[in-house]
């Protein structure tokens, strides 16, 4: 018996775009929810106006965590159910092409994010702030990244 080759359909295209969408926007929340705490935490004296825009930019980023993380999580949740039922669909092009995708993404950020945490500090500048906005860079696209090459490393070691 020859195993059959799934085809990519509408549905499985728009849901695993939705899912990458919902969860790069969610990523991107949790960093201004966590640079606007650092803000109003450790505030840049030489900044009088910066206060003033922390809590709208907060309001914005809890506001799409609010509805963008449900949405990626019942995204989620969707795929994995429809991959349980049909264990062909884990090899699906657009699968594999927006996970590589990721990935990718994730070590640049990551790349990028070191590179501007190692020459702040070889230029004597850093602060506080700083690191702790950097180090927040590094775990969120850290564990973006380490959750995406765990999934595509059990899906290539089960084809």
């Amino acid at each position: 018996m020859t195993e059959q080759k799934a085809r990519t359909t509408p549905k499985d295209f728009f849901v695993y775009v939705l899912s990458m969408i919902t969860l790069y926007w969610s990523a991107g929340s949790v960093l201004t929810i966590i640079f606007q705490l650092v803000n109003r935490w450790i505030p840049d004296s030489l900044d009088a106006y910066a206060y003033q825009s922390y809590d709208a930019q907060l309001r914005l980023g809890i506001a799409s965590l609010l509805i963008t993380f449900p949405v990626y999580m019942a995204s989620v949740w969707h795929l994995t159910r429809d991959v349980m039922l049909h264990p062909e669909k884990r090899t699906l092009w657009v699968r594999r092409w927006l996970v590589y995708f990721t990935l990718f993404a994730a070590s640049l950020i990551i790349i990028g994010d070191t590179i501007a945490l190692l020459n702040t500090f070889l230029g004597g500048e850093v602060r506080f702030r700083f690191i702790l906005k950097s180090i927040s860079i590094l775990v969120v696209t850290g564990i973006i990244f380490g959750y995406y090459f765990i999934t595509i490393r059990g899906t290539e070691k089960s084809i």
